[in-house]
């Protein structure tokens, strides 16, 4: 155990020893009154690295009982899967919770291999973990997320990270040997990034660096100086995964195309998945940039096209120009606004039947009932317009989309407000 990792020591085997996630793990949260009830359904663990998904799988299997099963996405191919739940099958027992099939980067899964898990998943052979930093709505197949519930882990906060640190040092069987003095905390925190195996490397780094009979003091200025001294020791592109991409969002959101090149050319130097990459450029041109400038929609997903077909290194030049475009581009999020306030529209209000103008009617018997009686068909009418209701009587008169004032959506604006005339948009 001594030549572990100082991470893999501090692995913990219990909830109670579990660091962070309180919302899902602490006392009366979901996760926990699941497991404390002995069951657990099929769920998938979506979160940045670091945050304790496969501390958690693990904590659950031994929480239940239940036999453990692991496989990683980068290395398992469908044979290893289907391997897998043979084993699991011929360890169920009829009162024992149902095996764990615990699968690490499950975004990296093909769709026949996500396909191979799904009648183990749905028959109960399996109780699926699985554990992702992408989002699963992109990267996990609708039948297979059907079937599982999605739990999203954050980053741990400053209080679970100094929390993690006094531990390590005082209850670890090597470190709590050595004198060892938490001066400055600040760098050790800014560099783990919210990762608690990047936090617990860069202290083994920090103990490791002194002869075992010399008294450790960490400030600031000592883990810049070793980090510089030891880069992968804290793995600069991984740690700032989320911060970059965030800051490149923020900057072609906020019309910087300087800067927004600039967190493009740092992802690409870091060797940032490219697809991710033009996915949120994507995102950026139907959220931040809407209607004030629809082809911006279509210039980011002809870069998604290109990108596959094109490939890399030459791929980065068509992400450049989507990025310098989007970021240029008039803002509008008034599309973004109307689809959100649309569904708590929907929510408050439940499925209200559409009126009977607007129905089909394909046979007689929905004709004689009424199914499209009174329809007004527009392209009848002058200037292919007329007025009528298209809204269930309930919602008469609700106003859910609101035109932003750009050049794009002010024509918009205009158009409607001379067909309707006073109607707000």
């Amino acid at each position: 155990m001594v030549n572990q990792p100082l991470a893999e020591r501090m692995r913990p085997k219990t909830l109670e020893d579990y660091i962070g996630q309180t919302h899902l793990v602490g006392e009366g949260a979901v996760l926990r009154k699941m497991i404390d009830a002995g069951r657990a359904p099929s769920f998938i663990l979506w979160g940045p690295p670091g945050v304790g998904k496969t501390t958690l799988a693990r904590i659950v299997a031994s929480r239940l009982q239940a036999p453990f099963y692991t496989l990683s996405a980068v290395s398992s191919g469908v044979k290893d899967v289907r391997e897998a739940i043979e084993k699991a099958r011929a360890n169920r027992f009829f009162e024992a919770h149902s095996p764990i099939l615990f699968i690490d980067e499950i975004h990296r899964f093909s769709k026949s291999q996500q396909d191979s898990l799904l009648g183990a998943v749905e028959t109960g052979i399996v109780t699926l973990i699985g554990a992702t930093t992408e989002n699963p709505s992109f990267e996990v197949i609708r039948p297979l997320l059907s079937r599982c519930q999605v739990y999203v882990l954050r980053s741990l906060d400053k209080a679970d990270l100094l929390t993690l640190l006094h531990k390590a040092i005082s209850e670890d069987v090597l470190l709590k040997k050595r004198t060892i003095h938490l001066l400055e905390t600040t760098s050790i925190l800014r560099y783990s990034g919210g990762d608690a195996r990047k936090l617990l490397n860069i202290l083994d780094l920090m103990v490791g660096a002194e002869n075992e009979s010399d008294t450790v003091e960490i400030t600031d200025a000592k883990v810049v100086e070793r980090l510089q001294e030891n880069p992968a020791a804290y793995d600069k592109e991984g740690e700032m995964h989320y911060d970059i991409i965030s800051a490149f969002i923020k900057s072609v959101r906020g019309s910087d195309p300087d800067a927004a090149i600039y967190w493009l050319a740092r992802m690409v130097a870091g060797g940032e998945d490219p697809e991710f990459i033009a996915r949120r450029l994507l995102i950026l041109a139907a959220e931040d940039i809407g209607l004030a400038n629809p082809n911006a929609l279509l210039l980011a997903n002809a870069c998604f096209d290109a990108l596959r077909k094109i490939g890399w290194p030459e791929g980065r030049i068509i992400l450049a120009e989507t990025t310098v475009y989007l970021a240029a581009s008039a803002k509008s999020n008034s599309a973004y606004l109307a689809i959100d306030a649309a569904l708590e529209c929907v929510g408050q209000t439940g499925n209200l039947p559409v009126p009977l103008h607007l129905r089909n009617a394909p046979t007689q018997l929905m004709k004689e009932l009424g199914y499209g009686q009174n329809y007004k068909y527009a392209h009848d009418y002058e200037n292919n317009f007329v007025e009528q209701n298209f809204l269930p009587p309930e919602l008469a008169g609700r106003h859910l989309w609101n035109g932003q004032p750009n050049p794009a959506e002010q024509k918009l604006i205009d158009h409607l407000k001379r067909l309707w005339g006073n109607r707000d948009f």
